[in-house]
C-alpha cells in the first residue's frame, strides 16, 4: 500500500480521517467507508480496519473505550484519536496534498506494448474497458446523487474529484477507440 512522506499508509489515513469526524468502532468505520463508496478511490479491505485500529492504538495515535452492547449487538471498541493522531493524521493530510503520488496503472503498460498487438484485439479491449469506465462512473455518480443536499462539503469533492477523473479517462479512451479505427482503416 503506498505510503505518505509521515510513513502512513493510504488506509491508515483514511481511518484517521474518519476519526477526526467522530469516534467510531470498526463497523461503524466500515459502515462509513460503503455508505460513502470510498473503496472507488482508496484500497481498504473491511478484514484490515480492525488490524490498523489495534496498531495505530499501539502507537499511541487511538484509545479506545469499550461501549455497553446496544439492543442486541454486541460491545464494541470505540476508537477515538489522540493528540498525537491528529499530528500524524495533520502532517500526512498536508503530505499528501503537497506532493501526491502518481498513479501508475496496468493500462500503462498496456499501450506499452501496442507496436505487438493487432489493432482488432486491441480495440476489443478498449472497448471493454470504456465499458468499464462508464459503469464506474455511473455508480459514483449514483452515490452522489443518492445523497441529494446532506453530503459534506469536504466529502462532495471527493466524489467531485472521482467524476472528474473518470470523465477525463473517457474522454481520452474515446479519443484513442477513435484514433485506432481510423488507423485499421488506413492500413488495410
Amino acid at each position: 500500500m503506498p505510503k505518505t512522506k509521515t510513513n502512513l499508509g493510504d488506509a491508515e489515513l483514511v481511518l484517521l480521517s474518519l476519526l477526526m469526524e467522530s469516534p467510531m468502532h470498526g463497523y461503524q468505520i466500515e459502515q462509513t467507508i460503503e455508505e460513502r463508496g470510498m473503496r472507488e478511490w482508496t484500497p481498504i479491505g473491511f478484514s484490515s480496519i480492525y488490524y490498523m485500529l489495534e496498531k495505530m492504538k499501539g502507537s499511541g495515535w487511538l484509545t479506545s473505550t469499550l461501549a455497553p452492547a446496544s439492543g442486541k449487538g454486541p460491545a464494541r471498541q470505540v476508537y477515538q484519536i489522540t493528540s498525537a493522531g491528529r499530528k500524524i493524521w495533520k502532517d500526512a493530510a498536508l503530505s499528501v496534498l503537497k506532493n501526491p503520488q502518481r498513479a501508475y496503472g496496468d493500462f500503462i503498460l498496456g499501450l506499452a506494448n501496442l507496436a505487438f498487438l493487432q489493432a482488432d484485439e486491441v480495440i476489443i479491449a478498449v472497448n471493454h474497458y470504456h465499458k468499464h469506465l462508464l459503469e464506474r462512473l455511473a455508480r459514483v455518480k449514483s452515490k452522489l446523487g443518492s445523497y441529494g443536499a446532506t453530503l459534506p462539503w469536504e466529502v462532495a469533492q471527493l466524489f467531485n474529484y472521482s467524476v472528474a477523473q473518470i470523465s477525463a479517462e473517457l474522454a481520452w479512451v474515446e479519443n484513442f477507440l477513435h484514433q485506432l479505427s481510423e488507423k485499421k482503416s488506413i492500413s488495410k
